[in-house]
């Protein structure tokens, strides 16, 4: 028996939208990511699903729920949202047994789509969409055995959760770290650690396009101590 891993990261895209995504160096998850990991599992090979993932477009996290719900059948499922799991994501997270981390963030709300045209067109895609969420929902009534209309209502009003907040709702089925007495450990310094701007993205990606190398930045010696004293201090798991 086998272990298997499946990273649902960044945008939710349709598997012909991945390859834009990729280009642009941008985290995004198709439903081929998915079924190219499940279709390898042998009987008896077991999975975990990581999410940390903004959402995207429905009909691919609801596609890709499915796929893992078919495989709980036969094989160990294991979810965890370990950044957040938003709109498509938290359709996903409802397709097997989950755990959520404790700094994690869940968010629900209604089916949204971009349309222009007159009065007419307008009242066709509202009916389209009340239908949209009524199909969504079914996700969180499987999950958590609520109501078509407490679903709704928690859609409605875009409805963030922590984790805490997630389980008392039976949407996940518990939380990570919740039966350690150890603190959850810190893996880095928050004031030491900021992600690069857009514009360094953007001139290290040009001068990677002609083949130029960076010239590395002045070291101060004193920050650079700091900064491994701060990871001497640090606890890893």
């Amino acid at each position: 028996m086998a272990k298997h891993r499946i990273d649902v990261r960044g945008r939710i895209v349709p598997n012909d939208y991945k390859w834009f995504y990729e280009w642009l160096e941008m985290d995004c998850t198709c439903t081929r990511d998915v079924s190219s990991v499940l279709d390898k599992m042998a009987p008896g090979d077991e999975v975990d699903v990581y999410i940390n993932s903004p959402g995207g477009v429905i009909d691919v996290g609801s596609e890709i729920c499915t796929l893992l719900r078919q495989k709980s059948e036969t094989n160990p499922v294991n979810i965890f949202i370990t950044g957040e799991a938003c709109s498509a994501a938290s359709i996903i997270a409802c397709a097997s047994h989950c755990a959520m981390a404790p700094t994690a963030l869940m968010m629900v709300h209604c089916v949204s789509s971009g349309i222009s045209g007159n009065h007419t067109d307008m009242e066709h895609m509202a009916e389209v969409l009340r239908t949209a969420d009524r199909a969504i929902c079914t996700a969180y009534m499987a999950k958590a055995g609520m109501s078509e209309e407490e679903a709704l209502e928690m859609m409605e009003h875009e409805t963030w959760l922590t984790a805490e907040q997630a389980k008392e709702r039976g949407l996940v089925d518990e939380i990570i770290f919740e039966n350690k007495s150890e603190p959850m450990p810190m893996v880095a310094s928050y004031g030491l650690f900021e992600l690069p701007t857009a514009e360094q993205m953007d001139r290290v990606r040009a001068m990677m396009a002609k083949g130029e190398t960076p010239e590395p930045a002045p070291v101060d010696e004193k920050a650079l101590a700091q900064c491994q004293l701060n990871l001497l201090n640090t606890k890893l798991i």
